[in-house]
């Protein structure tokens, strides 16, 4: 099996680790790539350039230059010529069906370290030499200060009318146990249909305290009070609202409402049910949706009583986003878009399983919400350009009516 050794100069080193990361990336995959094509080549040929054995069946002929755009910019490859046969390659090919890959894993690894012995490991192989921890510590601290100003920029320049907030878990290693940790995540979203994301933290749990901690580091940060807050029904969060943002109506998250009822109901109802459940919420008017809600409540009493019981108690919010203009009810009626992010996070981290410690959870993670954000912000708008003027004086007095509503249920329960 042919070996790919890749070697890096200090200059070219110092750049990747603390330069200018883009051209440095570059030039790595560069370098990588068309170590690649002379591989190719040797085997083809079946020698080594200079290489006398009776086992070659060509010569090299020099090389020329080939351009490959990427998402990193474009970079030049010197494809290897042969006297008499041709060089064939399935490089180009199969750079662009993996090129994500190849990228994200270098990133990751290379530029978004996770801990220092990981980033250490990583250079060894990589560049096939040691670097001290001091080196690699100072990498992560290059890091640590990009994540902690993208975590703590201020919010008082925009104005987020929408907020969509979920926590995941992640393990991580302290005290010589394995313990999990809620990774906290805030999506704010403008009147006009901007996303992004405006609030990362690590916390040891999802309590009351560590939720309103979560809100208020917004909150100081500049954030305004949203017109409403999309979540899953945790406790902890309802509180959090009513305590920090009294003012916002909260919507609960349709599809995990749905789960939860599906999950309550006997598994021989399941599938009717759900498409009874979704066929509510397909509703364009509040009345058109509270008469489809009495249909299913009678339809299923019966036969699925603890999973009526739920959609009861659950219904009044979850019709919240009902208030809104019908254009902007899918995209506000669950808290997808950070599934989505969660997903994404899972995926990257998958490699690490556990984590050496809270701070580098927050670096990795960080440094991934950073790259999601860019592409965030670089997508088009949630909402048409007309739907803010849509939005009328009387819709934001209901929505504050339904907040002080929720808030009261909830001081009474």
């Amino acid at each position: 099996m042919t070996q790919l050794n890749l070697t890096l100069d200090q200059e070219e080193l110092l750049e990747l680790l603390a330069g200018n990361r883009e051209m440095a990336l570059k030039h790595l995959v560069e370098k990588i790539l068309n170590q690649v094509l002379e591989m190719e080549s040797t085997e083809q040929l079946c020698a080594d350039n200079y290489e006398r054995t009776s086992d070659r069946k060509d010569y090299r002929n020099g090389s020329r230059e080939r351009e490959l755009t990427t998402k990193i910019g474009t970079i030049v490859l010197n494809v290897p010529r042969h006297r008499n046969q041709p060089f064939h390659t399935m490089l180009f090919e199969t750079y662009q069906r993996n090129e994500a890959a190849l990228i994200t894993t270098m990133a990751e690894m290379v530029v978004n370290g996770v801990s220092t012995r990981k980033v250490s490991n990583v250079i060894e192989i990589i560049c096939g030499k040691e670097f001290s921890k001091s080196t690699v510590s100072e990498a992560c601290k290059i890091l640590d200060k990009e994540v902690q100003e993208f975590k703590n920029r201020p919010l008082d320049y925009e104005d987020y009318s929408y907020l969509m907030i979920d926590a995941t878990y992640f393990k991580v290693r302290e005290k010589h146990r394995i313990i999990s940790k809620a990774m906290m995540i805030a999506i704010g979203i403008t009147e006009e249909g901007r996303k992004e994301i405006i609030g990362i933290d690590v916390y040891d749990d999802e309590s009351n305290e560590t939720w309103i901690s979560f809100l208020l580091s917004l909150k100081k940060r500049g954030l305004k009070s949203p017109m409403m807050i999309t979540s899953d029904a945790h406790m902890a969060i309802r509180h959090a609202i009513a305590k920090v943002f009294p003012e916002s109506a909260w919507q609960r998250c349709q599809f995990h409402f749905i789960k939860n009822i599906l999950d309550a109901a006997p598994k021989t109802q399941r599938a009717g049910l759900e498409i009874e459940l979704k066929d509510i919420f397909k509703t364009k008017k509040i009345d058109d949706a509270r008469k489809k809600f009495s249909e299913v409540v009678n339809d299923y009493r019966e036969v699925a009583a603890n999973a009526i019981d739920i959609l009861e108690n659950g219904f009044e919010d979850v019709i919240t986003v009902y208030n809104l203009p019908d254009e902007m009810r899918i995209a506000l009626r669950t808290s997808n878009c950070i599934e989505r992010f969660n997903g994404e996070l899972k995926r990257r981290s998958n490699v690490i399983r556990i984590f050496p410690n809270k701070e580098s959870l927050l670096r990795l993670i960080g440094s991934v919400a950073v790259d999601y954000n860019d592409a965030l912000l670089s997508k088009k708008l949630m909402f048409h350009r007309k739907i803010p003027e849509m939005i009328t004086l009387e819709m934001k007095i209901k929505l504050q009516s339904i907040a002080l509503a929720q808030r009261q249920s909830l001081e009474a329960a």
